[in-house]
């Protein structure tokens, strides 16, 4: 065999400067890979802003069920089915927003049939007070004739009868969603026992315990919220319903519920939104009036804070009004309305299950601590037991068992 019909073998030298350019086995994996992961990201969050609705559904309707299920455990112990009294519980609060928004509706009506009624007069008075102080000739009909021919006028009634079928679909969206927080909200509550169970069979022994007593605390800081707020709601719409029917402003029923339900149940604005509607109306009969309504609803929100507030949350609800309002804010920027409503139960679970298993230490006594009244009353004992130890007349420990004695009275 020549040397020309030798096998080439496959330890020739490469040149200089070039190297393998065989791609690595594990790279077309690792290719593969990464792209079944970005895709399973963006199907993730695809499928997140779909749900996101249904999500935030569930949620509400998991507050308002721990929120109901004291009451639904309170009568299930005395031999109640627990659907039975979840239907009662849900029955109450049905009828007693059917009473509000037909309260709240008529009240409505009645203000919007009295400016119907009355809007020739304002028109006319409007007119007069234009004529005199401009000096022009205007007529209510030409101005009723100028307003049906404006373009406005009818460029708005045009959009509105095309906006028909999407305000439409609004309302029953909106109705759906709270058929769906309804629904939810009620299972929850009827079957918490069986939802509890089901949760810790996948968990292990130790971990059920901490489930249970995250899920008990929840309970009862959601449902301490929403009574208490329900009593203050109670107590600022008795108030305020007092006040307007001396005052006889009409609607006085409707306006009471009116303050108590918003000022309680909307953080941070309600109070806002729910004085402004009762100083209207009372402007309307009398404008010394509304200037009594404002100051009542100040000094009545003051009274509030101070005085019925922290005895009422004391045991329920007792977080610091910061960290309310900061938990507000953090929730409405997250979740927007239903953030701002869970927002305060949520913190006060999380801080209750916090202080269950942070381990709490005595506080140093230092003055930087106690403050300066603890430091002057401190100083004053240290005074005062010196004095005492310059008595000659009583032996050494006498003296030193009446220090100690004068400063635990002027501590204490």
């Amino acid at each position: 065999m020549s040397e020309s019909d030798e096998i080439p073998s496959n330890d020739v030298p490469r040149p200089e400067g070039r190297s393998d350019a065989r791609m690595p086995r594990w790279l077309p994996r690792a290719m593969v890979l990464a792209l079944a992961l970005v895709a399973c990201f963006q199907l993730a969050t695809w499928g997140f802003h779909q749900l996101i609705t249904l999500l935030l559904n569930v949620l509400i309707a998991f507050f308002l069920a721990l929120a109901v299920e004291p009451a639904v455990d309170w009568m299930a112990a005395r031999g109640m089915r627990r659907g039975l009294a979840t239907g009662l519980v849900f029955l109450s609060i049905l009828v007693v927003a059917a009473g509000f928004f037909a309260l709240l509706g008529s009240m409505l009506a009645g203000q919007i049939a009295n400016m119907v009624e009355e809007f020739p007069q304002y028109l006319d008075s409007v007119i007069s007070w234009i004529n005199n102080t401009l000096h022009t000739h205007l007529s209510r009909v030409q101005v009723q004739n100028n307003l049906l021919k404006s373009d406005w006028l009818q460029k708005y009634v045009t959009d509105s009868a095309n906006n028909v079928l999407a305000v439409s679909a609004t309302v029953l969206g909106s109705l759906f969603n709270l058929l769906t927080v309804a629904l939810f909200s009620f299972y929850f509550a009827a079957d918490g026992p069986r939802l509890r169970r089901a949760l810790c069979s996948v968990l292990p022994p130790h971990r059920q315990t901490e489930v249970l007593r995250a899920w008990e605390i929840a309970v009862a800081k959601t449902g301490g919220y929403l009574y208490s707020r329900g009593l203050m709601a109670l107590i600022s719409g008795i108030a305020h319903y007092v006040l307007l029917e001396i005052l006889g402003v009409p609607y006085a029923p409707a306006l009471g519920m009116w303050v108590g339900l918003v000022s309680q149940f909307i953080p941070t604005i309600g109070t806002y939104l729910a004085g402004a509607l009762p100083i209207l109306i009372a402007f309307t009969v009398d404008p010394w009036y509304a200037l009594w309504v404002f100051g009542f609803v100040v000094i009545y929100q003051q009274c509030e804070n101070y005085l019925l507030q922290p005895r009422i949350t004391a045991k329920t609800v007792d977080i610091h009004p910061a960290v309310a309002f900061g938990s507000v804010v953090a929730g409405t920027a997250l979740m927007g309305a239903v953030g701002a409503l869970i927002a305060i139960p949520a913190t006060a679970t999380l801080q209750a299950f916090l202080g269950a298993y942070v381990k709490r230490y005595e506080v140093t006594d230092d003055p930087r601590v106690h403050g300066r009244r603890e430091r002057g009353v401190r100083a004053l004992a240290r005074l005062r037991r010196n004095l005492h130890y310059a008595q000659p007349s009583a032996p050494l420990e006498d003296r030193k068992a009446g220090a100690t004695r004068a400063e635990d009275q002027d501590v204490s």
